[in-house]
C-alpha cells in the first residue's frame, strides 16, 4: 500500500471513530458491531418489499399494539412489556429520567452512565483479572450509595461475561430492602450455552424489582430497525417509562418484524446455534496465538488481552484497518485498569474469524503460520 493511500486509510479510520453506525457503507469486514449474521431470514425481507408502499405510506401503531407483537413473542402478558426504540431509547428515559442515583460496574456498556445526568451514576469497579461481578459488594455498595437503581448487563459488554443467574437473584433480593430497582441487560443472553435456563425472563413476576432490558438488535440481527423492549412487573416502574416515549416511537418496518417474529421461531433458534458455532471455533484459534489471554466468552463477541510487549490496543486496532480492512473496538477509555491493554472482537463466519487471526498474528509477530477453519 503506498503512503496516498495509507493516508487515505487512516483518515477514513479516525471518521469511524464518530460514525456510531453507516459501517456498511465503507466496505471493511465489521469485527466491531455485535449483531447475528444468520438472522433475520430471507422470507422477510421478501415480505418488507412487497408491502414498501404501506409501509411507507402510513401511519405505524402505537405501544399497546407493540406490546401485545413482544408478549406474543416472548410469552409475556403485554401489560408487562414497554417497546422502545432500540434498547437505546429506553436507556435514556431511565438513566436521564427515572434513576436518581444509578450504579453501573464497569468497565460495561457506556450508554447507561452517558445517558445519566452528570453527578447521577456510581461506578463499581470489576476486579482484574477475572472482571467478574461480586453482587455482595455490589449491594453493599448500591446501599451506602443510595443508589434507587443498578444496572447489571449480562452477559457484559466488552468483557462477554454471563453473570450466574443465582447471583442476579440473590442481588434482586438484596436490593429490594433498600427499594431500589434492578435492570438487568439481557441483550446477548441468547448467544449463552443454555440460555433458557440462565434468563431470568421465566422468573420475573417473582421480584417486584427487577426489569430485564433486551435490545434486539443483537440477538435478532435488526440493527437498522431498531427495536427494544423492557420487562418488568413492577407496573409503576413501568408507567414512569412508558411515560416518556412518544405516540409513534417505531417505524412501519419495525413493527412488522414484531407482528412476523413468532413465525420465524425455528429460523432464529438455528441462528443462535450456528452463532454459538462460529464462536466457539473462533474462541479455540484465538487461545491458540502465543501470549494473549483470551476470556471464554458467552456472548457472540470476545475479549482478550494483549501481551504486554506487543503494541497496545489502539495501534493493533488502526493497523487491522489500515493494512487488512478489518475493524474491531479496542477498550482503551472504559472504565478499567490498563485499558490499552484490551480488545473487543465480534465473532462473525468461521472464514472471516479465521482471516482475522490470521491478521492478528501477523501484527503481533507472534505466529508466522496461517491457519485455517474448515467450515
Amino acid at each position: 500500500m503506498d503512503t496516498e493511500d495509507t493516508t487515505s486509510r487512516e483518515q477514513q479510520y479516525e471518521e469511524l471513530a464518530t460514525a456510531h453506525g453507516g459501517y456498511w457503507r465503507y466496505g471493511f469486514v465489521d469485527h466491531a458491531y455485535l449483531f447475528n449474521l444468520h438472522y433475520p431470514p430471507e422470507r422477510f425481507f421478501d415480505l418488507l418489499k412487497s408491502q414498501i408502499h404501506e409501509l411507507v405510506l402510513n401511519y405505524p401503531v402505537a405501544q399497546k399494539t407493540l406490546a401485545g407483537w413482544v408478549g406474543d413473542l416472548i410469552d409475556q402478558p403485554p401489560e408487562r412489556i414497554v417497546v422502545g426504540n432500540g434498547a437505546a431509547e429506553l436507556i435514556k428515559i431511565v438513566s436521564g429520567h427515572v434513576a436518581k442515583k444509578l450504579i453501573v460496574p464497569v468497565p460495561s456498556f457506556n450508554e447507561y452512565a452517558n445517558a445519566a445526568p452528570a453527578g447521577t451514576v456510581v461506578e463499581f469497579p470489576l476486579e482484574s483479572p477475572s472482571f467478574q461481578l461480586d453482587v455482595d459488594k455490589f449491594a453493599a455498595e448500591a446501599l451506602r450509595s443510595g443508589s434507587d437503581v443498578a444496572v447489571v448487563v449480562s452477559p457484559n459488554n466488552p468483557t462477554s461475561l454471563l453473570v450466574p443467574k443465582e447471583d442476579l437473584i440473590r442481588l434482586a433480593t438484596q436490593l429490594a430492602k433498600q427499594d431500589c430497582m434492578l435492570i438487568v441487560d439481557e441483550s446477548f443472553i441468547d448467544f449463552a450455552n443454555d440460555s433458557e435456563q440462565v434468563t431470568l425472563e421465566r422468573d420475573i413476576a417473582l421480584y417486584p424489582n427487577l426489569a430485564i432490558f433486551k435490545s434486539m438488535s443483537k440477538a435478532y440481527g435488526i440493527c437498522g430497525l431498531r427495536i427494544g423492549y423492557m420487562l418488568t412487573d413492577n407496573g409503576a416502574f413501568a408507567d414512569k417509562v412508558r411515560s416518556g416515549l412518544h405516540i409513534w416511537n417505531l417505524n412501519g418496518f419495525a413493527e412488522t418484524f414484531l407482528k412476523t417474529a413468532p413465525e420465524y421461531r425455528e429460523e432464529f433458534k438455528l441462528s443462535c446455534d450456528q452463532v454459538r458455532e462460529d464462536r466457539d471455533h473462533f474462541y479455540e484459534h484465538l487461545s491458540s496465538i502465543k501470549g494473549i489471554t483470551v476470556y471464554k466468552p458467552d456472548a457472540n463477541y470476545i475479549f482478550c488481552r494483549l501481551p504486554d510487549d506487543a503494541p497496545s490496543g489502539p495501534d493493533v486496532a488502526r493497523e487491522l484497518f489500515v493494512e487488512y480492512n478489518i475493524y474491531i473496538k479496542h477498550c482503551e477509555g472504559k472504565s478499567m485498569p490498563e485499558s490499552d491493554r484490551y480488545l473487543r472482537i465480534a465473532s462473525r463466519t468461521q472464514t472471516e474469524n479465521t482471516n482475522f487471526i490470521n491478521a492478528l498474528s501477523n501484527i503481533l509477530k507472534l505466529d508466522s503460520n496461517p491457519i485455517s477453519i474448515n467450515k
